[in-house]
């Protein structure tokens, strides 16, 4: 029994990262193409290291494919919220499609601050990203 239950999860951990992968291709900006790297290829990586301790059934290996897990679980969103974040400041194009651009006008690149709208007053409409920063 503990055969199939990790051969399903290593598979669907690999489908998950042949997700990750096609939507690395695909996706027509560097953001998109992190979002799809960082949520598929995580969730891909945990799936098959559980695999993994389930087939071996060893503490050892059990203790560190979840420590791997949780390693990667907690580093592998915020290395991408701070690679999106530095692309950003440097101004990495966004995809002509892109509808709306909500930090535009509400961000200092000098002193990296965001800033907010008053407490009750209603947030001005975010400016097109077709709009070059001023």
């Amino acid at each position: 029994m503990t055969y199939l239950v990790g051969a399903a999860l290593g598979f669907l951990g690999s489908l998950f990262m042949l997700l990750a992968a096609v939507g690395i291709v695909r996706m027509p900006d560097l953001f998109g193409r992190l979002q799809a790297a960082t949520k598929a290829a995580t969730l891909g990586i945990g799936l098959v290291l559980t695999a993994v301790a389930v087939h071996f059934w060893d503490l050892g290996v059990t203790t560190r494919a979840a420590a791997t897990v949780a390693f990667v679980f907690l580093t592998g969103p915020v290395g991408a919220h701070m690679i999106a974040r530095a692309a950003y400041f440097v101004a990495v194009p966004l995809w002509e499609g892109t509808l709306t651009d909500e930090l535009r006008g509400h961000y200092d690149r000098r002193t990296h601050q965001l800033e907010s709208a008053a407490p009750g007053a209603a947030a001005a409409p975010p400016a097109p990203a077709s709009e070059k920063d001023a």
